[in-house]
């Protein structure tokens, strides 16, 4: 199987929609001899940052000279994204092969009458067999949806258990409380662990502390007090951090946002509780430089300029309320807004947040089968912003906000990471 076929497949599947459940993948894994039992994992889950926080975490261990693989989703622009070893994409042909594998697995499944397996739940599997065919040294891997009965939570005991910060998404799926949000991202903590977690608001971090306890494991807390913050530009930032004896000055990120401050402390504090159990080996510097290095596309990200094109991933409430706060590192004259949202998220706050802080909105759909409708999000936001601009089509609507932006105005899509990744594709070509 070449890599279009090896992509038709997978992309037919998508057909089947999100089933949250660990039985196919189960079988799936069994047929093929249970590759992820073989691998040591930092399994990362959470609501917002996930995927900024494993990466700093696989940059610091690659500097260290680990090899490291990393599951990430959704992608940006193509699907090889989502499986990475030492920030390199699982090639083609490579994908190609293990497609025809592990498709030769689910015709059997399919001929016993068992469920198919969805399309993450092959490039879940597809990860876990490239990483133990490639003998990681440690896969870091970011759940998909949720935890409890996320495709990810086949895996044994990791040896860290990461929690970013737990905020409300998905809640036709994961429930309409922070506790029972947090109940279910919980729900990948394992007997006998190490838990490393963000401090959450009080209802998640109860949840956390209770599941901590009731399966014997290890909680600690990020210690955010313990930052200083001393630059926070347009083009990253700088903070020192103590911990314990650990002390650290001036540490520089290259990614844009208050946030990503906070993210890189939570990877540094999981790097830190693995070096003090004797599970890494890692100096100083390995730290220091495994954060400048790392970079994530489609957070906070300058894509053009003059005027600037600004993409992020925002696409919850809390991920709205991040990216105001970080655009007034920005100097620009009037904001020009490109949004589009997928149906199940919460819609009517995110649109009042983001409403009102824009000159002009040019309201799109995401290339996704739970895209919103355009006219429904631009009557909604038109509640709290009379000048919106309704185009559908994601290449025209980039056009769009050209035309309407001065030199010195900033441009911003956001809304939704599929969203985004199609205006990355879009403005490489323009």
């Amino acid at each position: 199987m070449n890599y279009q076929e090896a992509l038709e497949y997978i992309n037919d599947k998508n057909k089947l929609g999100s089933k949250l459940g660990l039985d196919s993948i189960g079988k799936l894994l069994d047929l093929l001899g249970n590759p992820e039992k073989n691998l040591k994992y930092i399994h990362v889950g959470g609501t917002n940052g996930k995927g900024s926080t494993s990466s700093y975490i696989s940059n610091i261990l690659e500097t260290g000279g680990y090899k490291v693989g990393l599951f990430t989703s959704p992608y940006i622009e193509k699907i090889n994204e989502s499986i990475r070893i030492n920030n390199l994409d699982i090639p083609d042909e490579v994908f190609g092969r293990l497609t025809k594998i592990i498709k030769d697995k689910i015709d059997i499944m399919v001929r016993k009458g068992l469920d198919h397996p969805t399309s993450f739940e092959i490039i879940t599997v597809m990860g876990f067999m490239y990483f133990y065919e490639e003998k990681v040294d440690f896969c870091i891997l970011e759940v998909g949806l949720g935890g409890r009965f996320d495709a990810t939570n086949i895996i044994p005991t990791p040896l860290a258990t990461v929690f970013t910060t737990i905020d409300y998404d998905h809640i036709d799926i994961l429930g309409s409380t922070l506790r029972e949000i947090a109940y279910q991202k919980a729900g990948i903590i394992k007997e006998n662990s190490i838990v490393i977690s963000y401090p959450q608001e009080k209802e998640a971090l109860e949840i956390i502390m209770q599941v901590s306890r009731e399966k014997k494991s290890e909680l600690h807390i990020c210690p955010m007090e313990n930052i200083s913050i001393k630059e926070l530009v347009s083009h990253g930032g700088s903070f020192d951090f103590h911990y314990g004896d650990f002390h650290m000055e001036d540490i520089k990120i290259s990614m844009v946002g208050e946030y990503q401050v906070y993210n890189a402390t939570l990877a540094m504090m999981v790097i830190l509780i693995l070096k003090e159990k004797g599970l890494v080996e890692l100096s100083p510097e390995h730290i220091r430089e495994g954060i400048n290095n790392t970079r994530w596309a489609g957070r906070l990200e300058i894509i053009g300029s003059d005027p600037t094109f600004l993409i992020d991933g925002a696409h919850n409430l809390q991920g709205v309320s991040q990216l105001k706060k970080a655009l007034s590192l920005f100097e620009y004259n009037r904001l020009i807004l490109g949004l589009g949202i997928l149906r199940d998220k919460d819609i009517s706050h995110m649109v009042r947040e983001l409403g009102p802080m824009a000159d002009k909105i040019v309201v799109t759909e995401p290339n996704m089968v739970r895209k919103l409708d355009g006219e429904i999000l631009g009557r909604e936001i038109s509640k709290y912003n009379e000048n919106v601009i309704i185009e559908k089509d994601i290449k025209r609507a980039i056009e769009k906000t050209f035309e309407l932006a001065e030199k010195d105005d900033l441009i911003v899509f956001c809304g939704s990471l599929y969203l985004i990744g199609e205006v990355r594709k879009i403005i490489k070509l323009l």
